[in-house]
């Protein structure tokens, strides 16, 4: 970002202690079926049992590190870029670039809103001919089931034909919104849109009041609404959000296209899975530790992490609401319209616009190898890879970093998420004292776990929150903006054990070690973007199995980051042998909408 950049909230750039990076193997008891109908039980049943196994996931360490009390908390990590003196706050342009469509003979190509948005404006197409296309193979009900349904949650087919009418008509009138206008998205199950219930991936329970419809859609996705977007349905989660495989016993787990042998990824599963499937260009998620960022690793398209409150200021001081996009000029457009200042949220509708990076600014990427090199060999093979591309052929320098106490901030970070979970699963019952009895049994085990988190640890882990704040601030001035670049996740995808759909799994060892790098993002607040760069042969079932890499940035630098993806794609679609690769059930919408006219 410009050195000129006035921020709130900005830490001091104070480089943190020299720390090793040598991670300890987890040893959470890994619990399915009727072991975890039991265990589930008996963690909620003892408070003993709960705080051992709170202990024994090493949720207490971050208390014993010395250091601690030289910094003051950080309970949110708000920093915001403000806008400069004088200047009258407006959206971002969505620029002619972002228009331009990919190549018709791009290996694995996916339609992008630019492919639809012309189809429309020359009327080969038009937005209710791809609505009544899509309605037949997303809605759930039917007899057989629809072959896409499962990463769809609720589809309102009287909202969706109404949104897609009035955008053919102004097609018609020659008066489209803009590129979005009759471009089909889909949106978390957590985030609300009129009409809608925000299920957050629970059994529906008509004796819970808050099992209604919202009243009022989101401002970030009425933004998307007011360009023209049609919201095509609600799409599955992980429930609760708490978990990163997508798994879910009650909606059914969506299915990852690349190949169906192994989970889509989570908490926005069905985000990842709409997209791995070209039903959609644009899926909306949320992320409090890689939710939108790990299901695009593993579904093989894009994702990006706003910077904490940057879209919308939720009840978190780690989750955001973000996009998910099959291309990266996608990905673009929908950030750019979804970040509009809101201007009835003091907070969100203070940030300055993030800047487009000027082509001459030296482009710097950072490593942590010891970090870094964690991942599996075939991850780390496809990810050197990329970053070559970017050092040859792009410019890009690599200047080795270190990073203070990641493991245990880690830790720290997990025991954080189930606690604000805790918290919220509370507010949405009328007996908090019955709040985990609509869970599913990993959930109640979970949130049994999350709850043993002491006001004395939350300080602690806001206190390290401080420490690593404070030494990201004085890398990005010491690298003016740097890019910290890692493996989205440490392996290339996630296989499916036979059995899980009936009741969960819990496996902490997994989880903590699928999100190694992912969870710095959400706990500093800094903005973070995933891009494929490759594949890898899968051990099991049919399909390749995509690989991301991830960039993270100084707090503002969206706009970055969305350049560095573009950069990523180039390498994917040009360089990458063979190109990107679709899945063999994608789903052609723009044929099988021409089929049914």
């Amino acid at each position: 970002m410009a050195s000129t950049q006035r921020f709130s909230g900005y830490p001091l750039p104070k480089e943190g202690p020299k720390t090793p990076y040598t991670p300890t193997v987890d040893k959470n008891p890994v619990l399915r079926g009727w072991s975890l109908v039991i265990g589930a039980k008996l963690i909620n049943y003892s408070s003993t049992i709960a705080q051992a196994t709170w202990t024994n996931a090493k949720f207490g360490c971050v208390k014993d590190i010395p250091e601690l009390h030289q910094y003051d908390w950080r309970l949110q990590p708000i920093v915001t870029p403000l806008v400069p003196d004088g200047v009258v706050q407006s959206k971002a342009e969505i620029t002619p670039q972002l228009y331009e469509r990919q190549p018709d003979n791009l290996a694995g190509r996916f339609y992008s809103a630019a492919d639809y948005h012309e189809l429309f404006k020359s009327g080969k197409l038009t937005p209710l001919d791809v609505a009544k296309a899509l309605l037949p193979i997303i809605s759930r009900g039917q007899n057989p089931p629809a072959k896409y349904e499962s990463a769809f949650a609720v589809t309102k087919e009287d909202l969706v034909l109404a949104a897609a009418k009035k955008s053919t008509e102004r097609y018609a009138a020659g008066q489209p919104l803009g590129v979005l206008d009759g471009v089909p998205i889909g949106v978390k199950d957590d985030t609300d849109v009129e009409g809608y219930i925000s299920h957050m991936g629970q059994r529906f329970d008509p004796s819970n009041s808050f099992f209604k419809p919202s009243t009022r859609t989101i401002w970030p996705i009425a933004q998307l609404e007011a360009a023209g977007a049609i919201v095509i349905s609600k799409l599955v989660m992980h429930e609760l959000g708490s978990d990163v495989s997508g798994c879910n016993p009650h909606w059914g787990t969506p299915v990852n296209w690349n190949n169906p042998a192994y989970y889509p990824g989570g908490s926005s599963s069905g985000g990842g899975s709409a997209l791995s499937a070209g039903l959609v260009p644009i899926s909306i998620g949320t992320d409090a530790g890689g939710s939108i960022r790990i299901p695009v690793s593993f579904c093989g398209a894009y994702g990006l992490k706003p910077t904490l409150h940057r879209v919308h200021t939720m009840k978190s001081s780690i989750c955001v609401i973000g996009p998910m996009a099959a291309t990266a000029n996608d990905l673009a457009i929908a950030y750019r319209i979804m970040a509009a200042p809101n201007p009835e949220d003091p907070i969100q509708g203070s940030f300055a616009l993030s800047i487009p990076p000027n082509p001459a600014t030296k482009k710097t990427i950072g490593i942590y190898q010891d970090w870094f090199n964690q991942s599996s060999p075939d991850v780390l093979n496809v990810t050197r890879k990329a970053i070559s591309y970017f050092t040859d052929k792009l410019g890009y320098e690599v200047v080795d970093i270190t990073i203070p106490y990641l493991e245990e901030a880690q830790y720290g970070h997990s025991a954080w998420a189930l606690t604000e979970g805790v918290d919220l699963q509370r507010s949405r019952v009328r007996d908090p004292a019955k709040a985990l009895s609509n869970l599913n049994h990993c959930n109640q085990l979970l949130m049994a776990i999350g709850a043993c988190s002491s006001g004395v640890d939350m300080i602690k882990y806001g206190q390290l929150r401080g420490l690593l704040m404070e030494h990201l601030a004085f890398l990005f001035k010491k690298y003016p903006d740097l890019l910290i670049v890692t493996p989205t996740v440490p392996e290339a995808g996630w296989k499916i054990h036979p059995g899980d759909q009936a009741y969960g799994f819990s496996d902490g060892n997994a989880t903590i070690r699928y999100m190694m790098y992912i969870w710095l993002a959400n706990s500093t607040g800094c903005p973070a973007v995933s891009a494929p760069v490759g594949y890898v042969d899968a051990e099991v079932g049919e399909g390749k199995l995509p690989v991301g890499l991830m960039a993270m940035g100084e707090w503002g630098a969206e706009e970055q980051l969305l350049a560095w993806a573009k950069d990523a794609e180039t390498y994917l679609n040009t360089a990458y042998e063979g190109g990107r690769f679709r899945p063999k059930d994608w789903a052609d919408i723009v044929e099988i909408a021409k089929g049914s006219k």
